[in-house]
């Protein structure tokens, strides 16, 4: 065979490689993404292998004369037996009954208040959100001033009411100090809600709303046919956002109330940090945070299926 025949051949046989399609694109992607997946496996994956993992055992803060052993599920024996941990849980889901519903409400009047074209709306817009960019300590220190027997909340009811109403001890009384934590929450976190409302709102052509004042219908009727379709889905992230927060109570409970009274207003985080670092029980608190972790799988498989109905119906 001539030499420029064994050439044909051979370029026959070994094509040329072409480079693999996307390759430096997910090289890219990769690289791009490793610094958020490091911090999610220190920050998150490492430390609740470590809670799983102390969750089946006597492990203490402080290490003492007992050395660590697996004691398999007697910490969640305690816990079913624990009326803290219930009444924790209780407050919990009382707290997102009623906080998350009015939360909501309130943000969505609010973000059609400073919708609208008005005077001195973008002064409203920044009064109304000033709460949220307040660190909650601050707000927890200064609303436990507001709430004291001779608070101005008591000075403004006796004021309102001629005398006839208070004082009333808000973060003192069983009866009180949860909704005084439902209040504060609510006014420091709405104006969260409202941003994400804005922009829902912005996002809704007008040209729907023209069209329905040339049929004739009323401010009633495009609220509840083009405005709320229109905000499903920040209806649906909102609600679940607002919920996941709910049950992540603590900073406003650990500064206003300490849980108290009687564990009126003790929530799951805040008896995990009591008995992990103030009572160094620490197997018994991995135990709980691997239930709570439970507890927020639970609102993201809830969420999945909210977000899988809105496709359905798209």
């Amino acid at each position: 065979m001539s030499k420029e025949g064994v050439m044909a051949v051979r370029g026959r046989a070994t094509p040329a490689r072409r480079p693999w399609p996307g390759r430096g694109e997910a090289v890219t992607a990769w690289l791009m993404s490793a610094p958020a997946l490091i911090l999610l496996v220190l920050f998150m994956i490492v430390p609740f292998g470590l809670a799983l993992g102390f969750a089946f055992s006597n492990q203490r803060l402080i290490p003492g004369p007992l050395p660590t052993r697996f004691i398999g599920l007697r910490n969640f024996v305690r816990i079913l037996e624990d009326p803290v941990f219930w009444r924790s849980l209780l407050n919990n889901f009382a707290f997102a009954l009623v906080v998350v519903p009015v939360q909501s409400a309130l943000a969505l009047f609010l973000a059609l208040l400073v919708n609208a074209r008005r005077r001195f709306i973008v002064a409203f817009r920044a009064i109304y959100f000033v709460p949220t960019v307040t660190t909650m300590v601050v707000v927890a220190v200064i609303w436990t001033f507001l709430l004291s027997g001779d608070g101005l909340v008591n000075a403004i009811l006796r004021a309102v009411s001629f005398g006839t109403l208070g004082p009333y001890q808000w973060i003192e009384d069983v009866r009180l100090a949860l909704p005084a934590v439902m209040m504060v929450s609510i006014w420091q976190g709405v104006g969260f809600q409202m941003v994400i409302y804005l922009a829902g709102l912005q996002d809704i052509p007008a040209e729907r709303y023209e069209a329905a004042q040339m049929d004739g219908a009323g401010r009633w009727q495009q609220f509840w046919h083009i405005t709320m379709p229109g905000l499903r889905n920040t209806h649906i992230f909102v609600l679940v956002a607002t919920t996941v927060l709910a049950f992540k109570l603590f900073t406003q409970v650990e500064v206003m109330t300490q849980g108290g009274p009687l564990n009126a207003t003790q929530t799951i985080v805040r008896y995990l940090f009591q008995s992990g670092f103030r009572e160094l029980k620490v197997g018994y608190a991995s135990a709980m945070s691997v239930l709570f972790v439970g507890i927020v799988l639970a609102i993201s498989l809830a969420q999945r299926w909210l977000l899988r109905e809105e496709r359905e119906v798209a």
